[in-house]
C-alpha cells in the first residue's frame, strides 16, 4: 500500500482528490493538510511514501515544503500538483528535486499513475512543460533577490523583510533595485509582476 499525504488548501479540490485516490486499491491517503507550515510536521508524524503538494499554499509555499521534506525526511517522495503550469515554476520544481510535477487539469488516471511512478523512484513530469522549461530563459535573479521579491509580493514592507532575512533595510532596497534593473521593470511592482508571470516567484 502506498501511503500518501495531501496538501491542498481548497476544500472541494482536496475532497475530490481524496475521493479519487480512494478508488485505487494500492493507495491510501493517511493525512490531509491545508497550509505549507503543516506539511513537514505531518510528514514526520506519518512517514508517508509520497507527499502530494500544491505549490500555492498559505504559509510556506509547496516548493519550500518539498525542499524541507528532502532534507528532513528523504524517504518521502514529493509530487507537486498545481495549476501553475509555467515553465519557470517547473524549473523551480526541478531545482527543488521534487519527484513529480503534474498539472491539476491532467486526466484523473494520471494522478494515480504519477503517485505510483514517484513512489517507485521515477521522476514524473509533464513532457511538454519540461521541454518548455528548458527552452525558456533562465531567471537572471540571485536566490536572495528572489527571496526579497517574493516577500515584497506578499505585501511585506522593507523593514519587515529586513527583519525576516536578517538584512539591513538598505540592503533590502538594494536587492529590490537590482531585481528591478535586471528585469528591465519600471518599478518594484512591475518587477514582481514579471517574475510572477515567469514562474520565478
Amino acid at each position: 500500500m502506498i501511503r500518501v499525504i495531501l496538501a491542498e488548501d481548497m476544500h472541494m479540490v482536496r475532497g475530490a482528490l481524496v475521493s479519487l485516490l480512494g478508488l485505487e486499491d494500492d493507495i491510501e491517503v493517511v493525512a490531509e493538510v491545508v497550509s505549507g507550515d503543516e506539511i513537514l510536521p505531518v510528514v514526520l508524524e506519518h512517514r508517508p511514501d509520497v507527499a502530494i503538494i500544491d505549490i500555492d499554499l498559505p504559509g510556506k509555499d509547496g516548493l519550500t515544503a518539498a525542499t524541507e521534506i528532502r532534507d528532513k525526511a528523504p524517504e518521502t517522495r514529493t509530487l507537486i500538483l498545481t495549476s501553475l503550469g509555467k515553465p519557470g515554476t517547473m524549473r523551480r520544481a526541478l531545482e527543488a528535486k521534487v519527484g513529480g510535477f503534474l498539472l491539476k487539469d491532467a486526466p484523473p488516471k494520471e494522478l494515480a499513475d504519477a503517485v505510483r511512478g514517484v513512489n517507485s523512484g521515477r521522476r514524473v513530469v509533464d513532457g511538454e512543460l519540461a521541454l518548455a522549461a528548458f527552452e525558456t530563459e533562465e531567471c537572471p535573479l540571485t536566490p536572495r533577490e528572489l527571496d526579497v521579491l517574493r516577500l515584497a509580493a506578499d505585501g511585506i514592507d522593507v523593514t519587515d523583510i529586513a527583519g525576516r532575512l536578517f538584512l539591513t533595510a538598505g540592503t533590502v532596497r538594494n536587492y529590490l533595485t537590482s531585481a528591478t534593473t535586471k528585469l528591465n521593470a519600471r518599478n518594484r511592482v512591475d518587477a514582481i509582476r514579471i517574475a510572477a508571470e515567469a514562474g520565478w516567484i
